[in-house]
């Protein structure tokens, strides 16, 4: 399977062109960098730290999709917004780990995929993808007399917050409770805001140095708490996690609309 990484030069772009190269079955077709970089022609190998491969990265993301079968694609909103217009008039699967995407520009996926394979997930971790299950399912056993809290924490770096896991485990959380995230969900609490509303799901998000991914989730009742934890001790699992995901859709009949890793996990 040809795949290509968009994004080559980033933090998480070096990891998935590294994770391609050593996975049997794949082959690394190309690799794409911003025009203004100043890296395009330079050897993917060579930024990805992995020794020369004679593959140069090319700032054109149509060329990289007409060389490849499949695109990882952990970019920024709108870069994942035309690689799923790109994915859909070509007939390419698309892999989307980009975070922080509005509404609108998720809508705008979606429809993409319903005219070819594309998979989308705030997490490509195993571990996570079972953390969402088992919150949704902590969810449906414990009522509004435990309240919510999701705490996470990302590197310096990362722009969107809360992060874009953390939403979702907010999300599976809710759905336990059958409501909407959108009518339960606090994201800031400064100065006096008076007592905590039965079922509020609130959210905190850190940063900070260099830690990879950090969620828990907590259950608080009265005299008892009850915390899910997953931790990322490096960004390995995501990219691990995105090469599964391009191997199973190459396997799936059509597309159906927008895939998840739940459905590559099984859960």
């Amino acid at each position: 399977m040809k795949i290509a990484v968009a994004g080559a030069a980033g933090r998480m772009g070096r990891l998935l062109v590294k994770t391609v190269f050593q996975t049997p079955g794949c082959v690394l077709s190309a690799g794409t960098v911003l025009p203004d970089s100043g890296l395009e022609g330079e050897d993917i190998g060579l930024l990805a730290g992995i020794g020369e491969l004679g593959i140069g990265a090319v700032s054109s993301s149509k060329e990289a999709f007409l060389q490849s079968d499949a695109v990882l694609d952990f970019t920024a909103p709108e870069a994942s917004v035309e690689n799923a217009r790109l994915a859909a008039e070509y007939g390419k699967i698309l892999v989307i780990g980009t975070t922080g995407l509005s509404e609108g520009q998720k809508k705008q996926v979606e429809e993409a995929s319903l005219k070819t394979k594309i998979l989308m997930s705030p997490n490509m971790s195993v571990g996570m993808n079972v953390l969402f299950s088992l919150v949704e399912k902590a969810a449906v056993l414990l009522d509004d007399s435990y309240d919510i809290e999701i705490l996470e924490m990302h590197h310096r770096f990362k722009k969107d917050a809360p992060s874009g896991t953390a939403l979702e485990l907010g999300r599976r959380a809710a759905a336990g409770r059958g409501v909407r995230l959108e009518e339960k969900a606090c994201f800031e609490r400064c100065g006096f805001v008076g007592t905590r509303p039965d079922g509020q799901i609130g959210f905190a998000a850190l940063r900070g140095g260099d830690v990879a991914g950090e969620h828990t989730v907590i259950f608080a009742g009265q005299g008892e708490r009850i915390e899910l934890t997953h931790k990322a001790s490096s960004r390995e699992s995501f990219a691990q996690g995105a090469v599964k995901a391009a191997l199973w859709l190459e396997k799936q009949p059509s597309a159906h609309g927008l895939y998840s890793m739940k459905e590559v996990l099984g859960l």
